[in-house]
């Protein structure tokens, strides 16, 4: 049963957990947290340094004084009332499911969620052992579900490249033709903290690779998610390469129309009144810069009116908007508080 209001009436905080809190995404979500005026974090869990000072595996984190435990779902539901899970595919179902029937509010951060066609998850994901919350979940890019979010238990937080695209292409969906093709280009953060032999330095430092292309499973979560909340059958070609940077990815969506087509009014319209997007007049370019460490979102465009096609392009953080940032901005959903608590932040520049 889900519990009362977990907005504490005389602090006017809630008790938060961040489950996987030393992942890159987990941790961007402690340091947002940590000064979100509506979030008090009383559990943050590692498996694999459980025990040990939040501040010994990421020393930046050292002021907020958290010590990290195992993620025990018993524990956990004890000592908080909204839960962020930051847990590889596979790890997350077992943990929000206890979550979920001890009666908190979770936001899920990994893939586990994100599909609520069964058959679809599992010819990409493998079996799934939850079935009955994919029904439930709701598939949080926020712009397009603070009306379902709002009332949610469960939010599927979108993956970090399909966020990228669906802002770019989401206000032309009905519009445009079979196939769209999307370029993007990511940091390396995205990978996660796991050491591997492509993510070393020597291997990303002056290089720039694709992989997955075409065959990555962020496919076919923006295809059916262009689809559903977009009214089209258009079908995507995705291909993801891998910038020699930390943080911030880049989408080039390739599109044409069957009509000709005012894009700039068509975006503007769209996204005139949300705080996190901005949409650039034609000829400006989005740069990674400008959001990096935000939950921004800049969107340029280039349209060809003879030929009735456009490039579309998105720039986000991955960490930001594409992960923490966002899961934060649904939170505050969740909990009917402005979007932009805790978010108003500036890229930090040079």
């Amino acid at each position: 049963m889900l519990r009362n209001n977990p907005i504490d009436g005389s602090t006017g905080t809630v008790r938060v957990a961040v489950v996987g809190a030393t992942g890159y995404a987990g941790a961007e979500l402690v340091r947002l947290l940590s000064t979100h005026p509506n979030a008090n974090i009383t559990v943050a869990t590692s498996e694999k340094d459980a025990g040990k000072p939040l501040g010994a595996v990421h020393r930046y984190l050292a002021p907020i004084g958290a010590n990290l435990i195992s993620a025990d779902v018993d524990r956990i539901a004890d000592s908080s009332d909204f839960a962020f899970v930051a847990l590889p595919h596979g790890a997350s179902t077992p943990v929000v499911g206890g979550l979920i029937d001890a009666g908190l509010r979770v936001v899920d951060l990994g893939a586990d969620f994100r599909f609520a066609d069964r058959v679809l998850y599992e010819q990409w994901y493998g079996t799934h052992e939850a079935p009955a919350l994919l029904e439930q979940a709701v598939y949080g890019l926020t712009e397009y579900a603070r009306d379902t979010v709002v009332e949610a238990q469960l939010v599927a937080n979108p993956g970090c490249y399909p966020t990228g695209a669906l802002m770019a292409l989401l206000p032309i969906a009905d519009l445009i033709g079979s196939p769209v093709f999307v370029d993007s280009k990511s940091g390396t953060s995205g990978a996660g903290r796991a050491a591997k032999t492509e993510q070393i330095f020597a291997e990303v430092t002056e290089n720039i690779r694709p992989y997955g292309t075409w065959k990555h499973r962020h496919q076919p979560e923006i295809e059916s998610t262009l689809q559903r909340l977009g009214g089209t059958d258009a079908r995507v070609r995705f291909s993801p390469h891998l910038l020699p940077i930390a943080r911030g990815l880049l989408s080039s969506c390739y599109v044409a129309f069957d009509q000709a087509v005012d894009l700039a009014a068509l975006l503007s319209a769209k996204y005139a009144h949300e705080r996190f997007v901005t949409v650039l007049a034609e000829g400006e370019v989005p740069e990674l810069r400008n959001v990096r460490g935000t939950n921004q979102v800049e969107i340029g465009f280039a349209y060809d009116r003879d030929e009735r096609c456009a490039t579309v392009i998105s720039a986000i953080d991955n960490l930001g908007k594409g992960a923490a940032g966002q899961a934060v901005q649904n939170f505050n959903c969740m909990l009917g508080l402005p979007e932009n608590t805790g978010l108003e932040l500036l890229a930090a520049l040079p």
